[in-house]
């Protein structure tokens, strides 16, 4: 019998939803259930997939993908594959799959929600709310402004039309330059430095790779117009927080929104916390109260095809090793 280990550090009704409907939808495979990554040791030697996410495998990553004998497939939770697809422990031969096309909705609707929140300074507001202050200023507004998106993909591709239909000029910073719906301009990534001077928002959705850790820096943040906003919900490596917390501190930056970090869960003494200028959410802007409606359906057909032994058949293969190949 297929055993398959789901490593979901997630909320845990949405944990649950992804076990029940998998254990009904596949009476013929065991799952077994890690919350985190501490937890699956018990799992290990049995299980010939993982279903998981990056970030949820932590510090534990190469343990876990080298504690693994009959791993042959891992399916991704999430879009973005570091953290597995980089690991040394990952066996060459195994299969990999991500979540891409699940995300668009929730994400764009954070960006957009923290552009809206900061220009507004919602976050002050409840502040003093719990201080019973009344103070009035001046809101901003996120209409006429201009937004830049570093790294255009899929979710990207669903946060432009949405940015636009708010009045925004739109431009896409990429690897690969292309005319894109809902882009006013897109940009080569050489041209980073170049172009955020004209951003009042700075979205990163860019995967971390070893091209684009920390491509945000100090250089980059001191270009930025003065007042101008970071919004990151790709991953903390691509974003130096140091820079940005000096930027902040400075008055260059008027803000930041912050999904992601370097260190998950952000340790509590972390500067970042008592930042007032800065939203932080804990890695959760790729989730729903209904995600698993969005997710499974991808899962599902993917667990059909392995099953089957019809590997071409799977849908957004991050790697097809030899032995997966043409067996369709």
């Amino acid at each position: 019998m297929t055993q398959v280990l789901l490593l979901l550090n997630m909320p845990e009704k949405l944990r649950n939803a992804f076990h029940s409907v998998l254990s009904a939808g596949f009476p013929q495979v065991t799952f077994h259930v890690a919350e985190n990554a501490e937890r699956a040791d018990p799992f290990l030697e049995e299980s010939e997939v993982l279903m998981t996410h990056g970030p949820y495998l932590s510090t534990r990553a190469d343990h876990i993908l080298g504690n693994m004998p009959r791993l042959r497939w891992v399916q991704g939770t999430g879009t973005g594959m570091d953290n597995i697809i980089d690991r040394p422990a990952l066996p060459a031969e195994a299969l990999v799959t991500n979540m891409r096309g699940a995300h668009g909705p929730q994400m764009s609707e954070a960006a957009i929600g923290s552009m809206i929140a900061l220009s507004r300074r919602i976050p002050h507001s409840v502040r003093n709310q719990d201080k019973h202050v009344w103070e009035r200023w001046l809101p901003g507004i996120i209409h006429g402004k201009t937004v830049g998106i570093l790294g255009v993909g899929v979710i990207a591709e669903a946060l432009a039309p949405r940015c636009k239909a708010l009045g925004m000029q739109v431009i896409g910073i990429s690897s690969t330059v292309r005319e894109t719906a809902g882009f006013d301009r897109m940009v080569p990534m050489t041209d980073l430095l170049k172009v955020v001077g004209e951003l009042d928002h700075l979205v990163l959705l860019t995967p971390l790779t070893d091209a684009t850790r920390n491509i945000v820096n100090a250089e980059v943040l001191a270009a930025m117009k003065p007042g101008s906003y970071v919004i990151n919900l790709a991953r903390g490596g691509v974003l130096d927080e140091s820079a940005l917390i000096a930027a902040l501190r400075s008055g260059h930056l008027a803000g930041a929104a912050l999904d992601v970090f370097s260190k998950e869960p952000l340790p509590p003494e972390h500067e970042l916390w008592t930042m007032e200028k800065i939203i932080m959410t804990c890695h959760m802007g790729g989730l729903t109260d209904d995600y698993h409606l969005m997710a499974l359906p991808i899962i599902e057909r993917n667990l059909t095809h392995y099953l089957a032994g019809e590997y071409d058949k799977l849908v957004n293969i991050v790697r097809l090793p030899g032995w997966a190949q043409g067996k369709a």
